[in-house]
């Protein structure tokens, strides 16, 4: 498990410490530009204080969803499908702020039946859709069809408008007047959001609380709001506060998504930490255990010393860049380290020892070092526990609709599962390092079946989506 260094999955110290100073700029540039504009222009600045309610609405929410787009914008950090998401959510709550402030002129100023109407529909279609989006948010691999879906109900029953007064219609003086089906936005939104609670207490419950409460504020938020919206429906407004709510949420939301990136980076880094360590471990291991058969051979046979010395060297040199790796490499790669591995060994016990391959799929992953630790148990404890010394090796590999899988079986002495899980440690590196890299870098799994005359076997289990990853 590597983190990958893109967007989200690196948090650079530098980037980070680069980000506070030039959103600072970004809204010290803004501010300045706003202050040029109203003091320099007497048009615009006579407008504003003409206008000082619409500004007081407009000003605030348009500077906080323009300094939020510049963030998302320029933030290395979120993953490249939330921000998407979430420029999406920004452009759709822009639009409701225009939307907003159109009905409102459109209200206050001279009749325009037509227009208002198209206006209203637009609004009360569309705000449904910022909920779902903040559904997405929280689980972007769900297509969630069935709130698209009440979506398109909303749309429909609000389109009723443009040729029935079943939902709401404009009256010739310029009024809204509200049909059976009016409240049908607010009924959906309440339905859309109280699912987005449920959601969010379900993904991210279980892993932190303090989190859960954002989504929590937020749902709280767009209640006052639609509660406010209710009560004064028939006061003039620039915009609603279901709006205003929105784009708090917006802001919530992608303070959020910072405190979830955190999370899983620190946990990212622990877990490569812990397969460093193992690393660090086994890589030893492996080099000691060659040159512990090497140096054996020099005593009893000097000749086959020599050509396992030149074998072992052109081994290294092929293959020391692929010690070091810490992420997963073809079953192939595996295997050859493997056969190097059982030919040092077969040198030296020569035809005491067996070895049978029965490879029927290659094509998939597994971390390095994985197979190794396994056959050289099924030597040193499986074959040299017999008591002639002689025994047999079995390597094989099967695919399954939902896994492969690989076996590594002896037909040694065998032993006891549970008698023998308190010697796990004997060799400083057991089965037990290879079970933990197996479950952080591929999901994967390894168990063990033994007992005492029966032999050895040891099966790896690896999903086969993780593979496809």
């Amino acid at each position: 498990m590597r983190l990958k260094r893109e967007g989200i999955w690196h948090l650079g110290s530098s980037k980070r410490g680069r980000l506070a100073p030039m959103a600072a700029l970004v809204a010290a540039t803004i501010l300045f530009a706003v202050w040029a504009l109203v003091f320099h222009h007497h048009n615009l600045a006579v407008f504003i204080v003409g206008h000082y309610v619409e500004t007081l609405a407009l000003l605030p929410t348009l500077t906080l969803l323009g300094l939020l787009t510049i963030v998302v914008a320029i933030d290395a950090y979120i993953r490249p499908d939330l921000k998407r998401t979430m420029r999406v959510i920004i452009a759709v709550v822009f639009s409701l702020v225009i939307q907003d402030h159109l009905e409102y002129r459109l209200m206050v100023g001279q009749p325009r039946p037509m227009a208002r109407t198209l206006a209203a529909i637009y609004g009360y279609a569309v705000r449904p859709v910022v909920l779902v989006l903040f559904m997405r948010m929280i689980a972007p691999q769900k297509r969630l069809r069935w709130a698209w879906a009440l979506v398109g109900v909303n749309a429909a029953v609000y389109l009723t408008a443009l040729f029935s007064d079943v939902c709401f219609y404009i009256s010739y003086d310029n009024h809204f007047m509200g049909g059976p089906l009016s409240d049908t936005a607010f009924y959906i939104g309440a339905i859309l959001f109280i699912c987005y609670i449920v959601m969010a207490i379900r993904v991210f419950e279980p892993k932190t609380r303090r989190e859960t409460w954002l989504p929590v504020l937020m749902f709280e938020l767009i209640i006052g709001a639609l509660a406010l919206d209710f009560n004064t429906y028939d006061f003039d407004q620039p915009i609603a506060y279901f709006t205003i709510a929105v784009v708090i949420d917006c802001v919530i939301n992608y303070i959020w998504l910072h405190l979830q990136f955190v999370r899983e980076h620190e946990q990212a880094l622990q877990a490569e930490q812990r397969i460093q360590i193992m690393m660090t471990q086994i890589q030893p291991h492996f080099l000691y255990n060659s040159l512990t058969v090497i140096q054996e051979l020099c005593r009893s046979d000097p000749a086959q010393a020599e050509a396992a010395t030149v074998q072992f060297a052109n081994y290294l040199r092929g293959n020391m860049g692929a010690l070091q790796t810490s992420t997963p490499i073809p079953l192939g790669q595996e295997l050859e380290h493997t056969r190097q591995y059982l030919a040092l060994e077969q040198m030296r016990f020569e035809d005491k020892l067996t070895v049978r391959y029965d490879i029927q799929c290659e094509s998939f992953a597994l971390p390095i070092l994985t197979l190794q630790p396994i056959v050289e148990n099924a030597v040193r404890h499986g074959v040299r526990g017999n008591p002639d010394g002689r025994g047999e090796v079995v390597i094989a590999t099967r695919e399954f609709p939902d896994r492969y899988e690989i076996t590594v079986s002896d037909n040694g002495p065998g032993f006891d599962p549970k008698a023998r899980e308190s010697d796990q440690g004997h060799s400083h590196v057991g089965l037990e390092n290879v079970r933990q890299r197996l479950g952080q870098m591929c999901g994967g799994d390894l168990t063990i079946e033994s007992a005492p005359g029966e032999g050895t076997r040891v099966t790896i289990a690896l999903p086969k989506e993780a593979n496809q990853r």
